[in-house]
């Protein structure tokens, strides 16, 4: 089993496909890394020799930022533009889509579920007299 950036890899995958387990590393990068290690993209996990890991391990930690360092990146880069008021700083505050989409509709995955009762508080109930 192939241990990279604290990753354990699936040992059954092919190496293209397994390096995208990374945060950070997707299938274009993935296959940019086997390219300049001169690793087959067909290889699975389970077959890599030790030095073919250790070549992957050190292209990917001295080219790319990725795992826990990406992460902390990214909350400092949300922080800060909470921190100068910034509107992208405010949505990410208030849990709100951030990019510019519709919130009347949708918007489910920033917003949650719905909260219950909503639609039935604003419906008049009607008597008979």
């Amino acid at each position: 089993m192939a241990r990279i950036e604290g990753v354990n890899l699936p040992a059954t995958k092919r190496i293209e496909y397994a390096l995208p387990y990374l945060f950070g590393i997707g299938l274009k990068r993935s296959q940019d890394i086997l390219n300049k290690v001169k690793i087959d993209f067909n290889k699975r996990v389970k077959d890599l020799t030790d030095a073919e890991i250790a070549a992957i391990q050190k292209e990917v930690s001295s080219g790319y930022v990725t795992e826990g360092e990406l992460r902390k990146e990214i909350t400092l880069n949300i922080r800060r533009l909470q921190e100068i008021g910034s509107y992208r700083g405010l949505r990410h505050k208030k849990g709100l889509p951030v990019r510019g989409q519709r919130t009347k509709t949708n918007a489910r995955t920033r917003k949650g579920p719905r909260k219950a009762g909503s639609a039935i508080a604003l419906k008049r109930k009607v008597t008979k007299k």
